[in-house]
């Protein structure tokens, strides 16, 4: 999860991940972030907010993609183990 939220944080403009690192990973507030990069808090806060927004959307993104992986039925190599699995069965029970 690390890994797709630092690529996801990498892959926003930087202007926005500027602003997210600065306030989110740094921890400074909207002022300290506003003086540091020269510009308005109100330029802080809604840069803030839409990074967010943008993080928020990929990282659903990236959940449905790895939930529909997660149970993705296995077609033949999910026969094939029902086979293997159903023969040791068998000559477990001595049939």
């Amino acid at each position: 999860m690390r890994g797709i939220l630092e690529g996801e944080v990498s892959a926003l403009p930087e202007a926005l991940r500027v602003v997210f690192v600065l306030r989110s990973v740094e921890e400074l507030t909207m002022a300290e972030t506003a003086e540091a990069l020269g510009i308005a808090q109100e330029t802080v806060r809604v840069r803030h907010f839409r990074a967010k927004g943008m993080l928020g959307e990929a990282l659903a993104r990236e959940i449905d993609l790895a939930k529909s992986d997660v149970f993705e039925f296995g077609g033949v190599h999910c026969d094939r183990m029902v086979a293997t699995v159903m023969e040791k069965a068998c000559s477990w029970s001595g049939q």
